[in-house]
């Protein structure tokens, strides 16, 4: 159950699109590395509780 969403890249402000695993959980916490600068960033995923869909935050990763 993949969703595509696209985000901003915290590190080079560039879009980049994320898949997205929804049947992971109804909320999940994991690094991923931008594909444009290669950066790690904190991605934090929050499956909506009807499961349409998700709402998905991108930070620097802290040290």
């Amino acid at each position: 159950m993949l969703e595509e969403v696209v985000v901003t890249c915290p590190a080079c402000w560039e879009e980049i699109a994320l898949a997205i695993d929804r049947s992971a959980g109804d909320e999940q916490v994991y690094a991923e590395d931008c594909p444009v600068c290669c950066r790690p960033m904190t991605v934090r995923v929050q499956v909506r509780a009807d499961g349409e869909g998700c709402t998905v935050n991108v930070e620097p990763e802290s040290d």
